[in-house]
């Protein structure tokens, strides 16, 4: 089986906020080569 994992940061000037990170997340895809499976995203907050 194959994995990729990559973690993406993201800073924003208030405390809450709604980024649209679809096109990190496809990047991210065609980075890792894999043809079929699933995606997890989870959002780690600190």
């Amino acid at each position: 089986m194959k994995s990729y994992r990559k973690e993406l940061w993201f800073n924003v000037p208030t405390r809450r906020a709604f980024i649209n990170i679809t096109p990190q997340v496809e990047e991210c895809l065609r980075e890792s080569g894999v043809q079929e499976g699933l995606v997890l995203v989870n959002a780690m907050h600190s």
